[in-house]
């Protein structure tokens, strides 16, 4: 499969917030997005908002950074928002389910590079950057082989 990207920046937290939503309306059960990025680079802020464009009612939307999974049901299917930072072992992503929820849900998987071999080669990739010159902006990668991606994203720029 061949590699597509587009880089994107974004000058606030608000912009960041309004690019989540346009990705979720585009989602639907058996997307998985790969958030990577350095700690405070935006990842969870992307995944909350995401999460939070999609429920029907308000509702608070906090890391899994201790939980690991939160899942939460949307008017387009399950979500499952996953922080793998504290994984110790590949084997640990089977015992949470999360590769039986790469088909059934929408994945936001943070701190990706815990799945190894596991990551689905459809996934979307968006990598998190801050910018050292201006503090609320942030640079994100997006990359993806699977041809689903282009349609998806179309209107999200």
């Amino acid at each position: 499969m061949t590699q597509t990207a587009r880089s994107l920046t974004f000058k606030s937290p608000i912009e960041t917030a309004e690019f989540a939503a346009r990705v979720g309306a585009s989602l639907g059960p058996g997307d998985v997005l790969l958030l990577e990025g350095s700690i405070g680079s935006g990842k969870t802020h992307f995944a909350r908002n995401l999460i939070q464009s999609l429920l029907p009612e308000p509702e608070d939307v906090p890391s899994p950074t201790f939980t690991l999974v939160q899942a939460y049901d949307t008017p387009v299917g399950e979500i499952w928002h996953c922080d793998l930072y504290r994984l110790s072992a590949v084997e640990e992503v089977d015992e949470l389910g999360l590769t039986d929820a790469f088909d059934a849900a929408i994945c936001l998987v943070e701190w990706p590079e815990k799945l190894g071999l596991l990551a689905p080669e459809s996934a979307l990739k968006l990598t998190f950057e801050t910018d050292p010159n201006h503090i609320d902006s942030r640079h994100v990668t997006l990359s993806w082989s699977a041809p689903k991606w282009v349609g998806k994203l179309e209107n999200t720029a």
